[in-house]
């Protein structure tokens, strides 16, 4: 009987130091067994990724590529779980989820990004960037780097530039090949005042409304048409609801990838690297993958019926032309000495591509 007793005191006191090592942050998982004390190097991170896209385009396509080598490289130290389709809010909202550490990463245009920072303003100017590998070209140097940094006194961590692309308009009316054809068109826009003022100055009627409303937006005729890149276009489906593509290509958008700052503050040394790699391998791949859809889709917005127009160098002159104004007008907002800088950095990256 004594050794019965005996087994089970044993059992008891093994079973309340499982549950005392059991206990762990609510973002921290811990692997910990009886035999392995190393707590440091046995903690997991979740890392929740979230984007207004579907899992179908480059964006979503960019962090399977970052999850795959977190995980990796991490030995399972990092779990990384993907969420699509506004699943977890609008960007504004993922943004703030981002400040308040309840969520991991996202991935917004540059355009709310703005409401944080106005430097990232730059990137709504139009016709700023005559070519996309220009555009990696300065966002992957130090001006670029400069906005990521300065986004960590507002809580959050910049971690690299993808690539959302030109983006160009469509719309249920008409074909638009000039400024003329915009009059008086009802066009979503994201909720950003270089947007706003662009789209009026050639004639529109901007529309602001959240990313995840604006499929039923054009179903219901609330807004004729909207301005996306091609593949964002296409993957939403877009074409159901609109039968008119103009490739104006008025501003060449990046995400900005983003992490928690109060996440990142949390993660050891190694893993902070590791993530940090992960997101410029992800980045690469996902502009090669934006480029090679826009490439191809613009095919496939004509065969699932619409009407895809290409400007000529004289039309693309008139939108030019229109919405130069834009730029003097936001220069003193965005940071005059910034503007002053990209636009010397821009001018230096043209002449050395030719």
């Amino acid at each position: 009987m004594g050794n019965i007793k005996k087994v089970v005191a044993l059992i008891l006191i093994s079973a309340m130091l499982m549950v005392g090592c059991s206990s762990a942050p609510a973002n921290v998982s811990s692997n910990e067994s009886p035999a392995d004390t190393t707590a440091s190097s046995e903690e997991t991170f979740v890392i929740r990724a979230g984007i207004g896209l579907n899992d179908q385009h480059p964006q979503y396509k960019g962090l399977e590529v970052m999850k795959e080598y977190v995980e990796r490289e991490s030995n399972g130290r990092i779990e990384m779980q993907l969420f699509h389709s506004s699943q977890l809010g609008d960007d504004i909202q993922m943004m703030e989820s981002l400040q308040l550490g309840s969520q991991e990463i996202t991935a917004p245009s540059s355009a709310p990004v703005s409401s944080i920072d106005k430097r990232f303003m730059i990137f709504d100017l139009p016709f700023l960037f005559p070519t996309e590998e220009i555009a990696s070209d300065l966002l992957d140097g130090e001006l670029g780097q400069e906005l990521l940094d300065g986004l960590a006194e507002h809580g959050l961590i910049g971690l690299a530039y993808w690539e959302n692309g030109y983006r160009h308009l469509t719309n249920n009316v008409r074909e638009v090949r000039t400024p003329a054809d915009m009059e008086g068109l009802k066009i979503r826009t994201m909720e950003n005042q270089v947007h706003l003022d662009f789209f009026r100055a050639l004639g529109a009627n901007p529309t602001p409304m959240p990313f995840g409303e604006l499929f039923t937006a054009m179903q219901q005729g609330v807004v004729d048409g909207q301005e996306n890149p091609v593949p964002t276009i296409y993957l939403q489906n877009y074409p159901e609801v609109q039968k008119y593509t103009s490739l104006t290509g008025h501003v060449y958008s990046p995400f900005v990838l983003l992490m928690s700052k109060i996440f990142w503050d949390g993660l050891p040394a190694d893993l902070q690297e590791i993530v940090q790699e992960g997101a410029i391998v992800a980045r690469d791949e996902e502009r090669r993958i934006n480029r090679e859809y826009t490439a191809e889709l613009v095919g496939g917005l004509r065969e699932k019926g619409m009407t895809v127009s290409e400007l000529t160098m004289d039309e693309l002159k008139l939108f030019q032309d229109a919405t130069k104004p834009t730029i003097e007008k936001f220069k003193d907002e965005i940071g005059a000495e910034y503007v002053e800088k990209v636009l010397e950095e821009i001018e230096k990256l043209t002449e050395a591509s030719k």
